[in-house]
């Protein structure tokens, strides 16, 4: 069958659905196999490659990781709702569908335009380290650091959420419907139960297998009586959650940061082994921050800036391919080589400068064109680089030593257009999948703590993203709106850790480069360099045949699952008329709705 929406007289056609609404593609292919090393960068698995059509609309789309939060925000804007509004609501909804990637025991970062006031802003809702957090925390006694998975299921993971404060704070400044309102439809969800997907229950697997079973309430809800992950089409209820979420919708944030909710976050996190405490809760702040711009051609491209690394280092990448032409050039393996060259040195700069720019000096010089156009300089249109050294870009303050955690590819993403001309990017997390393993009122807690590095000092220099309390770990998360002549024309973003960058990036380059629809973009296969010896080709994709070709140029190619979630939504302007092109990532179970 199809799902569709009318569009005028005509129905708008979706990609087939095998249970109506609910499954989407989640029921796609087989799963992509993958190496041992190559798990431990995607803990959240791939669920193989489905084929998926891009949607037109001229009023109003959304497009997010799972049928069920999309038919959700949809509802909302059908209802009169902004962006904003439908933000809420399909977050609400995805942290009870896909509760292994984000939810309101995480953080979000986003990027909303304002179409009445023609302004751009940002909003930072990641989570904080808490205040008893000691530097030290991820080393092991012997001064080691300690093994990933191991510092991730345990409470000292745990950062304070920001995910119900930032909704919160954003939905005060730009929504229309009731609060209240916008979390109806997943309360009732939560309690009638939803059908588990095939991507959820491999999640569960591999969750499992990475310390999920130490915890007995999480197991409780996410495993059989017999400990095997939920299989696909099960109902899941979760009345827990229902009732966290019934506590927020009366109450707004105040209803999680203080009173019961906020006593069963603390206490779950500390029976863990963490140090959260209620005064973390109270004391969380979401920022409004303003957002880091770069002109790349004819276009403004604005996103994220610190403590996310994502808009700066998307930036970068962007204007060191500036003096090529990569519209003639096409996506050829020339073209992909130079973009793998960029990301290698944009990623050196990134690695050593960047982390919260409330606790250490981020150098906004690295922005500077001069300086990116050195850099690029560097980059041999026939040969690859071997990694490189951070530059000394204009204004820079402090010497730092590079952190080389790049982070889990866990999280969401979310793009939004309303019937006003609201534009919404916003991606979300709990950081690895399943965040921390540790349960609170139905849903999981982060291990955002995770994303900072291990060891504060290295070579007798201070590490930018070295843990220190009440900070933000730095993050790669990258909502993107596009500018050109002050009027959005592309939303996009990516869950995906520190290749969220790599994702957006060429993304972006696809679609005003080489002329790409959004859905054409996104499914192009990956290329990924963040400056080690190795360059990540999509296995299962058309650039794998490009082994060869990188090969002769000095890489050394790896052939490696990168299981984005681009979601991306294009906005064309002829005289007078708006056209809406959404597209949603075929490497998982998103979809697009528009009228």
């Amino acid at each position: 069958m199809t799902y569709g929406v009318k569009k005028g007289y005509q129905s708008l056609r979706l990609r087939p659905l095998m249970t109506g609404l609910v499954l989407a593609a989640a029921l796609a292919g087989p799963m992509m196999g993958s190496a041992r090393a190559q798990q431990l960068q995607q803990p959240e698995q791939g669920n193989g490659l489905s084929v998926k059509q891009g949607v037109e609309a001229h009023r109003m789309m959304v497009a997010a990781a799972n049928p069920y939060a999309v038919r959700a925000g949809y509802d909302v804007l059908k209802r009169g709702g902004t962006a904003m509004d439908a933000a809420v609501a399909v977050q609400m909804m995805l942290n009870l569908v896909e509760p292994q990637s984000s939810g309101i025991g995480g953080g979000a970062f986003l990027v909303y335009w304002d179409a009445k006031t023609r302004r751009m802003t940002t909003y930072d809702g990641r989570e904080t380290a808490p205040l008893a957090l000691k530097p030290d925390v991820f080393l092991a006694a012997d001064g080691k650091e300690k093994e990933f998975f191991d510092a991730v299921a345990h409470g000292t993971a745990v950062g304070t959420p920001g995910t119900v404060r930032v909704l919160d704070t954003a939905q005060q400044a730009h929504g229309r419907l009731p609060w209240a309102s916008l979390f109806e439809p997943v309360i009732a969800q939560a309690r009638e139960g939803f059908l588990v997907s095939p991507r959820l229950t491999a999640a569960i697997a591999d969750a499992k297998a990475k310390g999920m079973g130490r915890f007995p309430e999480t197991a409780a809800l996410y495993l059989t009586p017999s400990g095997d992950p939920l299989p696909a089409g099960s109902k899941l209820k979760n009345p827990a959650f229902a009732d966290s979420l019934e506590k927020v919708a009366k109450e707004r944030s105040a209803g999680f940061y203080q009173g019961p909710l906020a006593d069963a976050v603390v206490s779950a996190v500390q029976a863990a082994g963490g140090v959260l405490t209620k005064a973390d809760l109270l004391g969380y702040e979401a920022k409004e921050r303003p957002p880091v711009c770069v002109r790349y051609r004819v276009y403004d491209v604005c996103g994220m800036g610190p403590p996310s690394s994502g808009g700066m280092t998307v930036g970068m990448i962007l204007k060191m391919l500036e003096r090529y032409d990569l519209k003639a050039m096409g996506p050829s393996p020339a073209a992909l080589h130079l973009f793998a060259e960029a990301s290698k040195i944009a990623f050196a700069d990134r690695n050593t400068y960047m982390g919260d720019a409330d606790f250490v000096d981020v150098p906004m010089g690295l922005l500077d064109e001069g300086y990116l156009a050195d850099r690029g300089a560097m980059i041999d249109p026939g040969k690859a680089l071997a990694p490189v050294q951070a530059g000394n870009p204009p204004r820079k303050r402090a010497d730092f030593a590079a952190d080389t955690n790049l982070g889990r590819p866990g999280t969401s993403h979310i793009v939004i257009a309303d019937s006003y001309g609201n534009m919404l990017s916003m991606t979300t997390t709990i950081e690895a999948g399943f965040g921390s393993r540790v349960l609170a009122g139905g849903f999981l807690l982060n291990n955002e703590m995770t994303d900072f590095a291990f060891t504060p000092t290295k070579d007798g220099k201070p590490v930018a993203n070295a843990i220190a309390p009440g900070k933000r770990p730095r993050s790669s998360m990258a909502p993107t709106i596009v500018l050109k002549d002050g009027q959005p024309i592309l939303v996009v973003g990516s869950p995906g850790g520190s290749q969220i960058i790599g994702y957006v990036a060429r993304t972006i380059v696809g679609v005003l480069d080489w002329g790409m629809t959004p859905q054409a973009a996104i499914d192009m296969g990956h290329v990924i360099n963040r400056n080690g010896k190795v360059t990540d080709l999509e296995k299962g994709s058309s650039v794998e045949a490009l082994k060869a070709d990188f090969e002769a140029r000095g890489h050394e190619v790896r052939i490696s699952d990168l299981n984005s979630g681009l979601h991306a939504i294009q906005i064309n302007r002829t005289g007078g008329k708006v056209t809406l092109v959404g597209g949603a990532d075929p490497r998982r179970e998103g979809i697009v709705l528009g009228e």
